[in-house]
Parts: structure tokens; C-alpha cells; sequence
């Protein structure tokens, strides 16, 4: 078995981000919910502290942290707020198939710039005609000379509003399909790239989404990260290391709905007693405890894995998959043990089930994860 003690140093860690999360964060996530406000000083003040851009080597100006050390700060930061750690965490995403797949040429150029200032990245994948079928990308990449011309358009585009840099997946020929998908880094100010504006959200509402549309945009050939044809499986090797720390987002957003059912169930009452002596209510917060216990180790032993070298795609899968489905169900267990105030947005509960259900859907949505998990699975009998 692992040891999961931690070092003195992801201790430090984990108390950084507690610190940052509980004084920087959780103060305005209830106000950035409701406005749907992109609070852009805090992220900077994120920047500051070295809590972007975690998997970015120290030689190019990031924190170089491994995955363990990135799902211990993540967890922390959902903790105070979901959206607000999704577009912290979102560059890490977005620079990684340029850490897999870029040359010692390309990381000099683009991740030193990048990480030396305040900025964002997005991953553009996802498109509007086809969510969780990245071999079918409608996206074209043509090429003129020593340029691909980019004609297509991306959706659900995490930070897309606020990028300076976008890491695109497009295809060189839609008949190929996942053959075909081939990726490229491509500054916002191309021309013929353009954000389209913020998405109205359900949950994450302090996180930006949008589309970004590519029409006729020029991008150097030395911009494209291996060859033609690499795109899909640098886009799936990325998944296998960003999907894990999703796991602890998750988490965290369950370790907060618990929290929060633990303390009013102490000082509510019913029936002459605080509610937290009642069989039916401590039976809920068991079951929370449970689910939340298993999701947070789970996820390390996928980021155990993945530090050692190992593949991981299999146990970030189960990690993610199963930690996100724990986050809503205690969300909503956490919910019901307030009763009719945990409906109302006085209240912090709703909010953490609004944002917990998200983690069932981004970075590979659960019915998704549930077929590599068999994949993965049945590859080990044959």
C-alpha cells in the first residue's frame, strides 16, 4: 500500500491554500454566485502566490508541483468555492498537452512569456456539434505553406472570455476522424480568433465559459504540437493527468456540504432535541463521511500512480467518476438535513449542489469515464 502521510512541504501546501481559500475566497463566493462576477483580484492574488499554472515546471516559471501536490491544494480551494477554483485550476488543463507534446523550442517559447505574468489559457476541445466525441471535430485545420488556416467553433470553453492563449484541437480531415485531430497553440491576438461572451450558468457562476470562433485564422506550422494525427491522443493523455485533480475538486465541494450539515444539524431542533441526535439525520451524515473519505483516497492512489510515471487512466477515471457522483449526492443529502432552508440561497448548501453537479459533466463526462473504466478494465483479462 501507499503511504499517504504527507511531507512537511504538501503540508505547507494544503495550509497556504486553506488560508488563501477560507480568507480570499469563501468571503465573496456567495456574492461572485449571485452576479455571476468574475473576480479577477483574486485570481491574480492566486497567481501571486504560485497557486496557477501547479504542473508548469520551475524552469519556466510555474510551480512544478506533481499531482498528489496539485489535488491537495485543489481540494482546498473547492472547498470555498467550486467556480472560482475551476478557472484557477483551468491553465493547468490547458498548458498541459503543451508539457506532453510541445518541443524544448515550443515550452521555451510559450510557457516562459505565459507563466511570467497574470494571465489565463483555455482548452479548446469541446465543440457545439459533438461534446463527448473528440474524434469527430468539425474544427478544420487547412494548410498554406508553413501555416494551418483554423476555420470552426469551440464551446464551453472555460477562461475562453479572458484567454491570451488557447490550445486548439482541430482536424485535418473530418474523414479521419480521431486519425485526423491535430493540435495547435494560438495566441488570442490571431487574427480571425474570437471569445464569444460569457455563458449563463447554473453552477461555477464565478468561473467564466464561453465559445471561441476561428475564422480563416493564420497559425504558424512551428505553433502545431507534434504531427498531424497526434492531436487525439495528446487531448486523452492530457485528460489522464488534469482528471484527477478534478476528483479533489470534487471533494472539496463534499467536504464543504458535510461540514455545513454537521454544524446546523448541532444547533437545529426539532422534537426537543438538535436534530443531530436523531437516527435518520446521523445516518445521512455517516453515509457523507463514508463517500467523502473514499473519494479523497481514491483520488490520491490515482495521483500516486501518476507521480510514480504510471498511465493512471484507470484510476483517474474511477477517481473522478466516483468522487464527483459522491459530491452530489452529499450535496443534496446536505441539503435535505437543513430542510427547507437548505432551498434557499441565504443558505450555502444549494449553491454547492449547483456546483457539485458540474463535476459529474466537464473533463469527460461520467458516462464517458464509466467506458474507459471497462476499457481500461477488461483490457487487464485478455
Amino acid at each position: 500500500m501507499p503511504d499517504f502521510s504527507l511531507s512537511p512541504e504538501q503540508e505547507s501546501l494544503r495550509d497556504l491554500a486553506r488560508k488563501f481559500a477560507r480568507t480570499e475566497m469563501a468571503p465573496h463566493a456567495a456574492e461572485c454566485d449571485r452576479t455571476a462576477r468574475f473576480p479577477e483580484e483574486i485570481y491574480r492574488k492566486a497567481f501571486e502566490l504560485g497557486l496557477m499554472n501547479l504542473n508548469v515546471p520551475t524552469e519556466y516559471g510555474g510551480s512544478g508541483l506533481g499531482v498528489l501536490d496539485q489535488c491537495l491544494i485543489v481540494e482546498e480551494l473547492a472547498y470555498a468555492c467550486g467556480g472560482m477554483t475551476t478557472s484557477i485550476i483551468a491553465n493547468c488543463l490547458a498548458l498541459e498537452p503543451i508539457l506532453l507534446g510541445g518541443t524544448p523550442e515550443q515550452k521555451e517559447r510559450f510557457l516562459k512569456p505565459f507563466c511570467a505574468d497574470y494571465q489565463f489559457a483555455s482548452f479548446a476541445l469541446t465543440e457545439p456539434s459533438g461534446g463527448s466525441d473528440a474524434g469527430a471535430l468539425r474544427t478544420r485545420a487547412r494548410r498554406e505553406g508553413d501555416h494551418y488556416v483554423l476555420d470552426g467553433e469551440k464551446c464551453f470553453i472555460t477562461n475562453a472570455p479572458h484567454a491570451s492563449l488557447y490550445t486548439v484541437f482541430a482536424t485535418v480531415d473530418p474523414a479521419l476522424r480521431h486519425k485526423g485531430v491535430t493540435a495547435f497553440v494560438v495566441p488570442r491576438t490571431t487574427e480571425g480568433v474570437t471569445p464569444g461572451k460569457d455563458e449563463e450558468k447554473m453552477g461555477h457562476r464565478a468561473s467564466s465559459t464561453g465559445t471561441v470562433r476561428f475564422d480563416g485564422a493564420r497559425v504558424p506550422a512551428a505553433n502545431r504540437l507534434g504531427g498531424e494525427g497526434d492531436g487525439f491522443s495528446l487531448a486523452m493523455r492530457t485528460l489522464d493527468q488534469t482528471r484527477t485533480p478534478i476528483g479533489s475538486l470534487a471533494t472539496g465541494i463534499a467536504q464543504a456540504a458535510l461540514d455545513h450539515a454537521a454544524a446546523y444539524a448541532l444547533k437545529r431542533h426539532s422534537f426537543g432535541k438538535p436534530i443531530a441526535e436523531h437516527q435518520a439525520i446521523q445516518i445521512k451524515l455517516a453515509n457523507m463521511a463514508q463517500s467523502i473519505h473514499a473519494a479523497r483516497l481514491l483520488t490520491w492512489h490515482a495521483a500516486w500512480k501518476i507521480d510514480r510515471g504510471e498511465r493512471g487512466t484507470l484510476e483517474s477515471s474511477i477517481a473522478k467518476c466516483f468522487a464527483s457522483d459522491a459530491a452530489l449526492h452529499v450535496a443534496d443529502e446536505a441539503l435535505q438535513t437543513f430542510g427547507g432552508y437548505g432551498y434557499m440561497k441565504e443558505y450555502p448548501v444549494e449553491k454547492l449542489l449547483r456546483d457539485a453537479k458540474l463535476t459529474q459533466i466537464y473533463e469527460g463526462a461520467n458516462e464517458i469515464q464509466r467506458s474507459v473504466i471497462a476499457r481500461e478494465l477488461l483490457r487487464s483479462y485478455e
